[in-house]
């Protein structure tokens, strides 16, 4: 019985949630993953995943066996690498996270770069407005905006942006400019819920007292307030990378500048073993030079 083969075939139908998905994604046959897994099971003494005829999941046992699988194999992934030096080729499966929008704008192109140049290499791409637990979830690399909690993740930083409160001439030319955050209590609000979940709309004040808004539209995506911003609908506060074109263009006029709040760090996180893994050095080191290389992450500058 090869173990670590047997492992490889539980973490691909867990990640996978289906037995013919992970077939694909092995290149093996669905009879040859099901008598894997059942082999796995039997030899376990458990049952690692819950079945039925519209999903696969993973048992209360699976998930913990699942998160001791994924770092055993990624030890011994490291060990390979390692073993064949520094200049080993990147190869195998890459799994990345990043926000919704920053992800579509920034971390697609550098995928598709990365996989034009390293052509053993595949790669997964989850982009979500939420932060998602890399370890939990099986992902090796992550884009953080904002500061760090304490964590085991190694964390390079790349750049900073902003939340920048704006909305479009037409609506400012309609209404009138904001002076002051108070001003914002008689506008139109447009409230993202990914950015933050909160009516506050902390500011740089003296009074040091957050701004409680009274959203008419509420969202929950960026894209979304975006698009309503530009439609001259109302003021929405959105992440200066988000807006910069518009800005740029004059689509959209930044307000209340004086008062905006520090800016927030953007990391690159991933988790290593006691080795340094080529597939995710190589990827940390293309995407850091991307992306410190954008201006609109340190525009405001």
């Amino acid at each position: 019985m090869d173990r670590f083969h047997l492992m490889s075939v539980f973490v691909a139908v867990a990640d996978e949630e289906g037995f013919a998905a992970a077939a694909r994604r092995l290149r093996m046959s669905p009879p040859a993953v099901t008598r894997a897994i059942s082999a796995l099971e039997e030899h376990l003494g458990v049952k690692l995943l819950n079945r039925t005829t519209r999903y696969v999941r993973t048992s209360d046992a699976g998930q913990r066996y699942l998160e001791d699988a994924r770092r055993i194999l990624a030890e011994v992934d490291s060990a390979d690498e390692a073993a064949a030096g520094i200049n080993a080729e990147p190869h195998g499966h890459l799994a990345v996270t990043a926000p919704a929008l920053f992800g579509r704008k920034f971390i697609t192109p550098g995928i598709v770069d990365y996989l034009q140049r390293y052509p053993n290499t595949e790669v997964s791409a989850v982009f979500l407005d939420r932060v998602v637990n890399l370890l939990e979830e099986g992902l090796d690399v992550g884009i953080r905006i904002g500061e760090l909690p304490d964590s085991s993740m190694r964390a390079l930083r790349v750049g900073s942006v902003r939340r920048v409160i704006c909305a479009s001439p037409e609506y400012l030319q309609q209404h009138g400019q904001p002076q002051t955050p108070d001003d914002l209590l008689q506008h139109t609000i447009i409230a993202s819920s990914a950015i933050s979940g909160s009516l506050d709309w902390r500011l740089n004040t003296a009074e040091g007292k957050p701004i409680r808004i009274k959203p008419r539209l509420t969202v929950n995506t960026n894209d979304a307030a975006l698009e309503a911003a530009l439609e001259g609908f109302g003021v929405t506060r959105l992440l200066s990378y988000q807006v910069n074109q518009q800005l740029a263009s004059g689509a959209l006029v930044r307000i209340l500048e004086t008062y905006e709040p520090a800016a927030w760090p953007v990391h690159i996180i991933h988790r290593e073993g006691r080795y340094a893994s080529a597939k995710i050095r190589t990827f940390v080191d293309l995407m850091a030079e991307r992306l410190r290389a954008d201006s609109s992450l340190n525009w405001f500058k």
